[in-house]
């Protein structure tokens, strides 16, 4: 078990520096120049020198150690905006709003998919599995992006219901700020709602093949009981692990929804970051990302190990 989990975090380490050197050196190599955007009216020997100032005229190598250095310190450097703002700081701000909108989509995605899952595959082939078979089909062919632009223009501006844009934290309100995460929340969750719906159905109509299924209903169980007593817990683990990794998934899909909506967390600042070329904030919001990413990995990996001595095996053998 040491030794499973000393492989897993020298996997982490090398994931993660390998994630932040890619980004920093596709974005630095980009023929847009971050100087002339935020100095245009500056003379080429300001430029070079504002350029020698930041730093960014050198090697992109020299430049991702002396990043990687500092981040390891906890200092993820400034922006290479005017303002240069702190890009720790930023992203404290940033955070609150994607993680409130990833675990709202994961939590409605779940709410959804496991009443729907349950009952596809307890009517297997059924009208109801067949609806909702192609139901989670169109939920997965639309893009989440005009699914959010759909859901924008029909429920906040023709019906207006629901505001369409902005934040308000839930400390100034509870009810104001479910009001502006309820539309991002549904668009970011539609499609993990097909995806869980049809992996637990399948999980589940295996489980419901089962000689202990059989038993049970030898016993005389309730139908009730036997699907969510004796069959959900089994069939769940698939679910499960999937649920776990696109926690971290659900933060790259947020970018796009964020900006929609107007939201002020990671996907945005991601968005606004990559628009100025300002690839120091970029390269920090990508490290704190992909850190929880491969986080929740390690978690559910070494879960598996202990829940499971024959995934251990088979694991370190690998």
């Amino acid at each position: 078990m040491t030794r499973l989990m000393l492989r897993k975090c020298a996997q982490l380490v090398i994931v993660l520096v390998a994630v932040t050197f890619f980004v920093s050196a596709l974005l630095r190599l980009t023929p847009n120049d971050s100087v002339d955007r935020i100095y245009p009216t500056a003379t080429e020997e300001q430029k070079a020198a504002i350029r020698s100032d930041l730093g960014i005229d050198r090697p992109v190598i020299s430049q991702y150690w002396d990043w990687l250095t500092n981040a390891v310190r906890g200092d993820l450097g400034r922006s290479l905006t005017a303002e240069r703002l702190s890009v720790g700081e930023q992203i404290r701000n940033a955070l609150p709003p994607t993680l409130q909108l990833v675990f709202l989509a994961q939590f409605l995605a779940l709410l959804v998919a496991i009443p729907l899952g349950v009952w596809s595959a307890s009517r297997a082939n059924g009208v109801f599995d067949k609806t909702a078979s192609i139901s989670s089909f169109a939920l997965l062919a639309i893009p989440n992006y005009v699914l959010g632009l759909v859901l924008a223009y029909v429920v906040g501006v023709r019906l207006q219901w629901l505001p369409t844009q902005g934040y308000v934290p839930i400390g100034d309100g509870p009810w104001d700020w479910l009001r502006y995460m309820i539309l991002p929340t549904v668009t970011l969750a539609a499609a993990q709602i097909a995806i869980y719906q049809r992996l637990l159905r399948s999980d589940m109509i295996t489980t419901l093949h089962s000689d202990f299924i059989t038993t049970a209903r030898a016993k005389g169980l309730s139908r009730a009981r036997i699907l969510w007593r004796h069959a959900l817990r089994p069939s769940s683990i698939s679910l499960l692990t999937i649920a776990a990794i696109n926690l971290g998934a659900l933060i790259g899909g947020a970018v796009v929804i964020e900006v929609i909506f107007q939201l002020p967390g990671m996907g945005k600042l991601i968005a606004d970051a990559i628009f100025k070329n300002d690839y120091v904030t970029v390269q920090g919001c990508v490290a704190v990302i992909a850190i929880g990413y491969v986080l929740l990995n390690f978690v559910v990996d070494i879960s598996y190990a202990l829940l499971d001595p024959r995934t251990r095996r088979v694991t370190t053998a690998a």
